[in-house]
């Protein structure tokens, strides 16, 4: 069966590119959540978090295994900002579609907190799902057409949580 996690940590770029490749991962998509306008864009998208929807097999993998990845890819513990981008769009933030996702992200921030990666706590916000909205299309898959270009995200540990 194919879910969707919805999940912010920076630049949607570094996200999408780390992520496509997963086990399990179906499909890729950036855009726009967590905001107070509709049809967000680049340009303008108040309160919306640059974001990355996953498309993934639960015959294959787990959402926790998303969010471990996920917590491996960005740092969690800088409050709206990842590498040079500053401001509440790239805030850390996992969207929840169910009240089971919101334990599970709860339980994998304490792992994280508990596993030592971090020297600080982790920030993530959770945050009700309430719409994707998607990106311009030249954001897809941007780091494919632009291999050289601007990313912060790297896999940190190999090490899983889960």
């Amino acid at each position: 069966m194919a879910k969707i996690a919805y999940l912010g940590g920076g630049c949607f770029w570094g996200l999408e590119d780390l992520f496509r490749d997963q086990p399990g991962v179906l499909d890729t998509e950036v855009g726009y959540c967590g905001g107070s306008n509709n049809n967000p864009t680049f340009e303008f998208h108040p309160g919306h978090a640059e974001s990355l929807a996953v498309t993934y097999d639960t015959d294959q993998t787990t959402f926790a295994k998303i969010l471990d990845f996920f917590f491996r890819i960005h740092d969690p513990t800088t409050l709206n900002k990842q590498g040079n981008d500053i401001g509440s769009s790239y805030r850390s933030v996992i969207f929840y579609t169910s009240e089971g996702e919101l334990s599970e992200a709860k339980l994998m921030i304490d792992k994280v907190n508990r596993s030592g990666l971090y020297n600080n706590p982790v920030v993530t916000s959770l945050e009700k799902f309430s719409k994707f909205y998607t990106a311009e299309e030249y954001h897809q898959d941007y780091l494919k057409k632009h291999p050289h270009g601007y990313t912060c995200h790297y896999i940190r540990t190999d090490e899983s949580l889960v």
